[in-house]
């Protein structure tokens, strides 16, 4: 396979970093390709880079590893650009799930959906808007693949106001399968499924074993009878009253959900457990750039299930390989949702690009809350766009997780108060 070139920006993030460096390093077929590591902190973008380079160096991959703070430096001659970017996001994360908290809102994680899904969404699409064109400048045939949150209102964001190539990313099909593999007792390995809806709001449409074909709802419906009651309530709630297993989680699919709060409480996301984790991994990562710590042979390195580096492969070797989740463009593939809405569905990845595994159309309870979904980010991305209060404050009062028009009013204007200097286009 021939070699190729692709930039990472967001590359010193402490937790994706290392993961998507080695699954480039675990990936035979891209030896003798240029990675290039791209991040605004130039300190421990330097950090990442030695740890690259020791992990190639270790595996024997023959990749050659770039770095630079500057991604307009990086971007000529890439064929895959793969982004995951945020603006001090925990920091202005906890702000985006306290503020509507105190005005009655209850959102139960504050990232993708309800007010504080809206708000991250005004200040993470632009940013993702620059790098794209940027890329259409210096690098106009590359395919965005885009792990940053808001995933699906940055993907119709990318869709309607650039003329890119673009996939959005996201494990939480894995995470669909570790719940239902807890819950039948199966290995999560030996599971198979088709799934469509939105990001973080999908829905198993048909689950499998691998090994045998079989069908396995009639055992996890009477598995869920059984299991302990407090895993997964909402997900199982969901599970019975739309006869689907949607996926990833609670808190995620929460988001959407006016009544998540019931199952899934108020406490939101647990900063202290993540600020740990990426604290020892940024350890690690220092300790093994540095030469303190070995770099692990491949034997030692698991792949991070992230689909970039198989989409990547497939698309360079056209071996037309099943990704079992992407957010692309709808364009009839789930049949009773917007052609425009970016939508999560399974593709097959080509030399001819990423194509959309048709569906069909959803069932109507199901759909009903897709679409409602589909049209606040409709608004939300026009909003982030054009800078407009009037179109944020719309897709609050659409959003089913808000229950006031004050409350909507009072976040809004506290939510854009607060992170002024991160939203320019609002000025």
């Amino acid at each position: 396979m021939r070699p190729t070139k692709i930039v990472l920006i967001g590359a010193a993030s402490a937790s994706f970093g290392p993961r998507i460096i080695a699954d480039a390093v675990l990936t035979p077929e891209l030896r003798g390709s240029t990675l290039v590591l791209v991040d605004i902190d130039g300190e421990r973008l330097g950090v990442m880079a030695a740890y690259a380079r020791r992990l190639n160096e270790a595996a024997d991959a023959g990749l050659l590893i770039q770095h630079t703070p500057e991604r307009k430096q990086a971007l000529p001659e890439a064929e895959f650009v793969i982004t995951s970017v945020a603006i001090k996001r925990d920091e202005l994360w906890k702000l985006d799930f306290q503020i509507p908290l105190k005005y009655g809102i209850k959102q139960v994680l504050g990232e993708n959906g309800g007010p504080g899904g809206l708000s991250h969404a005004l200040r993470n699409i632009p940013i993702i808007l620059d790098i794209a064109h940027d890329m259409e400048k210096l690098c106009p045939g590359a395919l965005l693949l885009n792990f940053s949150n808001p995933e699906s209102r940055i993907g119709l964001a990318l869709s309607r106001y650039t003329g890119l190539r673009f996939v959005g990313l996201c494990h939480g099909i894995s995470m669909g399968y570790a719940s239902i593999a807890r819950l039948t007792g199966l290995p999560a390995d030996d599971l198979e499924g088709i799934a469509a809806g939105l990001n973080h709001f999908a829905w198993f449409l048909d689950i499998r074993r691998k090994s045998t074909g079989e069908d396995l709802y009639p055992l996890l419906r009477e598995a869920d009878k059984h299991y302990d009651p407090s895993f997964y309530p909402l997900t199982r709630r969901m599970f019975r009253l739309y006869g689907l297993y949607p996926h990833p989680s609670d808190d995620h699919i929460g988001e959407y959900l006016s009544f998540a709060w019931e199952e899934c409480g108020l406490e939101g996301y647990d900063f202290e457990r993540a600020d740990a984790y990426r604290a020892q991994s940024w350890r690690r990562v220092l300790d093994i750039a540095q030469g303190k710590e070995k770099a692990p042979d491949p034997g030692q390195m698991r792949p991070s299930g992230e689909f970039a580096m198989p989409i990547i492969v497939s698309i360079l070797d056209n071996r037309h390989k099943l990704i079992e989740a992407v957010n692309i463009r709808n364009d009839g593939l789930i049949a009773n949702v917007p052609d425009w809405a970016v939508v999560e569905v399974p593709a097959v990845a080509g030399a001819d690009g990423i194509k959309g595994v048709r569906i069909g159309a959803l069932p109507a309870g199901i759909a009903a809350l897709v679409n409602t979904q589909v049209h606040v980010q409709d608004l939300v991305v026009e909003a982030a766009v054009h800078g407009s209060r009037k179109l944020a404050l719309q897709a609050l009062l659409a959003d089913p997780v808000v229950h006031s028009a004050e409350a909507a009013e009072k976040t809004l204007d506290e939510l854009l108060s607060v992170h002024a200097a991160y939203l320019p286009q609002f000025k």
